[in-house]
């Protein structure tokens, strides 16, 4: 896919007005609605199905902070993507040390049904995805490279952050 920002007139920046994005992205998919095209030939409709489809895509990456991220890392020519062999995201044995004992306070605060416990552990990881992001925004705006394991430390702190949201969810239902 080409420049997501690009597509939907946006700048490339981390830090964005999502409800400006977002209403562009809502008057390019009604230019681009299939229904306008329905007197044009097979190849512009079939053009306009696929533009639809890429805004519908930025959008999708944009609006996610990872995906957003993910793909200022790669306009930048740094590959960072999970399932990339070649990915330069590491994150330091501190953090993942930190991240194995949240882990385990949320296993036990889950076996216990201390719904409290969860949510309070839930918003320490919010506070520090919150500053994460703060340092992860400014850095790509600076230097990309040097926030690199950044990225790392928001991806597991949104693993952790969607468990607590399972929990919370599991113990709405029950």
């Amino acid at each position: 896919m080409e420049d997501p920002f690009a597509l939907l007139g946006a700048p490339r920046r981390y830090d964005l007005d999502l409800d400006t994005v977002e209403k562009s992205h809502r008057e390019l998919s009604r230019a681009l609605h299939p229904d306008k095209f329905t007197q044009a030939g097979a190849s512009e409709r079939k053009d306009a199905l696929g533009k639809a489809a890429d805004v519908n895509e930025a959008w999708r990456i944009v609006r996610d902070p990872l995906r957003r991220a993910e793909a200022l890392f790669s306009l930048a020519g740094i590959a960072v993507a999970e399932d990339n062999k070649t990915s330069t995201i590491s994150v330091p044995p501190q953090f993942l040390m930190q991240m194995m004992q949240a882990r385990e306070e949320l296993a036990d605060a889950r076996a216990a049904k201390n719904l409290a416990r969860v949510k309070e552990l839930g918003e320490q990881i919010r506070q520090k995805w919150d500053v994460a992001e703060l340092k992860l925004a400014a850095g790509l705006e600076t230097n990309p490279s040097k926030v690199v394991g950044i990225l790392g430390e928001l991806r597991f702190y949104k693993r952790f952050l969607d468990e607590v949201s399972a929990i919370e969810d599991e113990a709405d239902g029950t």
